[in-house]
């Protein structure tokens, strides 16, 4: 374990520190006995050197295990983050799907804070305070174990008490926890959809169902605050009971003289001692709770498995031309199916297009490419392998993705096209960018290729991240291309030089290209018309213009007023 040294270390000094406490309750005794009672000057000589040395000795071993007990809780909140960020990273597409973000984000940051309070915190405390009271405890049975009989009986009372309010703890705390991620995922969407908020007038109502969340979030804490502070007025009533039964008890026992004063009091200093550490073990309960609840929500994604499984002995894709096979794929997303019975096929250095209305299955149908989602029947074979044969990272290495909505991540122009191939050198990232025509107009930024972009490239134009994320899939090299609706969300202009550059793009490599606008495709080597999760038509453009078709509805209804408007030629 690689924080067996510091705990070691920890351990001994809350040994230390344990022994000094018992140590002081200890001195009373004789400081009482044969100081003030008995006049001994050579004990008063020793003891205020002892007790100075007993305080030294107790806070240097109190700095020593505060020191390194939270640097253990850090290490381990460092290491569960990364742990979760891994795991997250690993979980396939349909995770996310159904994942809230914000919740997600809840467990990476708040419910790992409850965990490291807990072991820094609460596991220190509890750990202290048990030492202390093992101390204290042999102290008491020493002096008297009659007398410490009597103090320790109201004990067993106090345990029904302590475990109602645990469980209520964690029951309360693990609703205040989904509710800061319900909290995290709302300000997430607000913040990102700032501009739809004003442009609709809904400021004034969003403020109300934030106001609501942070209501919930009030009632839950105060829950939870309600059944701590029930905790140690509790401990203290029960221990007035035992403090009461030693004055009568050990205030009879000196008065017939069966005790002396000095061995009363020290016993007393010794039980005031051990109540104190005992109280605070209910807080550190309550704090344990809190961090046990964080532990099953944080351990309930590292424990997910990914829904893509690599093969047991997984081939390597090797780098090259591909030909890509559909062969009878099914696929449904839960209950509802979306592909039904695929078969069509891409060959190397060919373009197909998949056309369609929406929700027929065309982003679905390049998804399992990369296996995004696996296939519920039939398979996808690359040069003659399933897939899933494969090793994911080979085979998502021979892939490249343009998709409608750019993704980019804020950081430099140089550091997201670098995305693409994290090995490129300056030169290739600025090739890339000038294939993309994306170079002229980061050249004309303050700040060049180390201009930052934003959340998501807020500073760029839909055309300018669209760009962008083409110099980022060209620098990747990759044989195989998924062109996603990548100019659908563009005006006339920026499309023109997108388009310029999605053929750069394509050169060479085997395309899939899901076109909303039938003009961006008209020269591709195949035209697959997808409708209700099946191929209702497949050719050539001109091919299934003269079929009058499907396809030759779906082309007229955008091109209406003049069928040929595209360039097409209907013979």
């Amino acid at each position: 374990m690689q924080y067996k040294s510091r705990l070691a270390f920890a351990m001994i000094c809350m040994v230390i520190v344990a022994a000094c406490n018992s140590a002081v309750a200890f001195l009373v005794k004789p400081i009482l006995d044969d100081i003030f009672i008995n006049k001994d000057e050579a004990i008063l000589r020793l003891m205020p050197l002892l007790v100075m040395v007993l305080y030294l000795l107790k806070n240097g071993s109190g700095f020593g295990q505060a020191y390194f007990m939270s640097y253990v809780g850090n290490k381990v909140v460092q290491d569960l983050r990364n742990l979760l960020f891994e795991n997250i990273q690993r979980l396939s597409i349909s995770y996310f799907h159904k994942e809230k973000t914000g919740g997600l984000m809840s467990r990476v940051t708040y419910d790992v804070s409850m965990i490291k309070n807990m072991v820094s915190l609460s596991i220190t405390g509890a750990l202290k305070d048990a030492f202390t009271i093992v101390g204290l405890l042999c102290v008491v049975l020493y002096r008297d174990w009659q007398l410490a009989f009597l103090a320790l009986i109201v004990l067993p009372f106090a345990a029904y008490p302590i475990i109602r309010f645990s469980r209520k703890i964690r029951k309360v705390s693990t609703g205040y926890q989904e509710s800061m991620g319900d909290l995290s995922t709302f300000l997430h969407e607000k913040f990102a959809g700032n501009k739809i908020v004003k442009a609709f007038g809904n400021e004034e109502f969003e403020i109300q169902r934030f106001a609501d969340k942070t209501r919930r979030q009030f009632k839950l804490e105060m829950r939870s605050v309600k059944a701590k502070s029930l905790s140690s007025p509790v401990m203290d009533l029960l221990g007035g009971v035992g403090v009461a039964l030693i004055i009568w008890y050990g205030g009879s026992k000196v008065i017939s003289g069966q005790s002396t004063v000095g061995n009363f009091f020290s016993f007393m200093t010794a039980v005031f001692l051990l109540y104190d550490p005992l109280r605070r073990l209910t807080q550190v309960n309550n704090a344990l709770q809190e961090g046990l609840s964080a532990v099953e929500r944080v351990f309930e994604v590292i424990e997910m498995k990914s829904e893509i499984g690599e093969a047991e002995n997984p081939k390597t894709l090797v780098t090259g031309a591909h030909r890509v096979v559909f062969s009878h794929v099914d696929f449904k997303y839960e209950d509802q199916w979306v592909l039904k019975d695929i078969s069509l096929s891409l060959n190397p250095g060919q373009i197909v297009a998949l056309v369609g209305m929406s929700g027929g299955g065309k982003t679905t149908m390049v998804n399992l490419v990369p296996r995004f989602y696996d296939v519920c029947g039939g398979k996808i074979e690359m040069d003659g392998t399933d897939i899933r044969e494969l090793s994911i990272s080979s085979l998502r290495s021979q892939i490249a993705m343009v998709t409608q909505e750019p993704i980019l991540f804020n950081d430099t122009i140089l550091e997201n096209i670098a995305y693409g191939n994290r090995k490129a050198g300056r030169e290739e990232i600025e090739n890339a960018a000038k294939a993309a025509y994306a170079y002229d107009f980061i050249e004309s930024l303050p700040k060049k290729f180390d201009t930052p972009i934003g959340e998501l490239g807020s500073r760029l134009s839909g055309g300018e991240k669209q760009r962008i994320c083409i110099a980022r899939a060209l620098l990747k090299n990759a044989p195989i291309l998924i062109l996603d609706e990548a100019t659908s969300s563009l005006d006339s202009k920026a499309e023109s030089l997108v388009q310029k550059a999605l053929e750069n793009l394509m050169h060479g490599r085997s395309t899939f290209v899901i076109a909303h606008r039938l003009s961006t495709i008209i020269h591709a080597d195949r035209i697959v018309l997808i409708s209700g999760g099946r191929v209702i038509e497949e050719g050539r453009h001109d091919e299934l213009l003269k079929k009058q078709g499907d396809y030759f509805k779906l082309y007229n209804m955008q091109f209406k007023n003049n069928p040929l408007s595209a360039g097409g030629d209907s013979d």
